[in-house]
């Protein structure tokens, strides 16, 4: 049964003027695991995108619990790379449920949509 649906879409240029305005723009949206990716990439522009990418799609998940942002935090979400290098969401207080994520970016936009449904005996 599905519980929730959310999308979010963010400028790419938004992201980058946050992270130049604010050297800890990133820190505040992404997990520990999350900043050790990023760290990692090769380019501006690619942290910008992965950035942004992750921005809407936690904000794409609080809006499919229904709650929003507010009675979430970035740090309870997080979202790594599966073995097949799709992006996986885990979530506190979520593991009962299964998420399906899908993230997108074009040249000037990232765009998540995020379904929750609830696993088969947990309704």
């Amino acid at each position: 049964m599905i519980k929730g649906i959310g999308i979010d879409i963010i400028e790419l240029n938004r992201i980058k003027k946050s992270i130049e305005k604010n050297n800890r723009f990133a820190n505040r949206i992404l997990t520990q695991n999350e900043t050790t990716v990023f760290n990692e990439l090769p380019t501006e522009r690619r942290k910008i995108e992965y950035l942004a990418g992750r921005f809407a799609a936690k904000e794409a998940f609080a809006k499919a619990t229904g709650t929003g942002i507010g009675a979430l935090s970035f740090q309870h979400i997080e979202i790594i790379a599966g073995e097949n290098g799709a992006p996986v969401l885990k979530a506190k207080g979520y593991e009962k449920d299964s998420i399906f994520i899908s993230i997108t970016h074009s040249h000037d936009y990232a765009v998540a949509q995020v379904v929750i449904e609830v696993k088969e005996g947990n309704a």
